[in-house]
């Protein structure tokens, strides 16, 4: 079980206050690591306490992840007070849905800002920093893990600037795989497939949408949050040691199907 151990790491992580990411951050604590949080909301301490109760080190930073200044900021200060971030895991994001024909401008903007160029942002700067650091005995510098999507691969419905952020951040994951894995980071991401959260809900209000979408998941379930625990730690692990510019789909089947 060493080999998922995160014991002496610290996680730097966006989108922990709800959903996937939330189940993510308690597995990373969980397997030992302590945690830097990127939030909006600087008075929600509950993810915060919750990694402070299973006796891990949390500390909030706050940063507008739709503010291209905001971001380009976050990482500096994050490493000026000296954490030593050996994993990152981008899990924000947003939705927006809107026939194409009728797609504002604005929201497409504000949705490939916050769901593919701050991703490109943090691994940029914390890529660099991580280039810098020591070697594990499995040759690691660090692990990055990006939260991709099944509209990576397909279309979707009504969400095109999700579609094409999710499409850019697998793309991304291979290219910065491609230029770091010979240099000990491993560079993943994961894709998870329908999942009861709130960024599902307009989804899982539409029975009509909802009944077709069960049908075709051969798990016969919608997922939940903690189905990424176990996905995410082995990413963050020496386990995944020789597991680089993967796209890890959590689905249900879906894409075998």
């Amino acid at each position: 079980m060493d080999l998922f151990s995160l014991k002496g790491r610290t996680a730097l992580v966006t989108g922990a206050t709800r959903g996937i990411g939330h189940a993510m951050t308690i597995a990373l604590a969980e397997a030992g690591a302590d945690i830097v949080l990127i939030q909006r909301d600087v008075n929600n301490y509950a993810t915060k306490e919750q990694i402070e109760n299973l006796g891990r080190k949390a500390t909030i930073y706050t940063a507008d992840l739709a503010s291209k200044e905001s971001v380009k900021k976050v990482v500096a200060n994050v490493l000026k007070d000296g954490h030593d971030i050996g994993i990152l895991l981008n899990c924000a994001g947003i939705q927006r849905r809107h026939p194409s024909h009728v797609f504002p401008n604005e929201d497409w903007d504000e949705v490939l800002q916050v769901n593919l160029t701050t991703v490109f942002t943090l691994c940029r700067d914390v890529g660099a920093y991580m280039l810098t650091r020591t070697p594990n005995g499995s040759g690691q510098r660090g692990s990055i893990i990006n939260v991709a999507s099944l509209v990576s691969f397909q279309g979707g419905l009504t969400v095109p600037a999700y579609a094409a952020a999710k499409g850019g951040v697998a793309q991304l994951t291979k290219a910065l795989s491609n230029e770091w894995a010979s240099k000990g980071i491993n560079v993943n991401a994961i894709a998870p497939g329908y999942v009861a959260t709130d960024m599902n809900t307009a989804l899982i209000q539409d029975k009509e949408r909802a009944s077709s979408i069960l049908a075709r998941i051969p798990a016969g379930r919608w997922g939940t949050p903690d189905d990424f625990k176990g996905s995410v730690v082995y990413l963050a692990s020496r386990a995944s040691a020789y597991v680089s510019g993967e796209v890890h789909t959590v689905d249900g089947g879906w894409m075998g199907r």
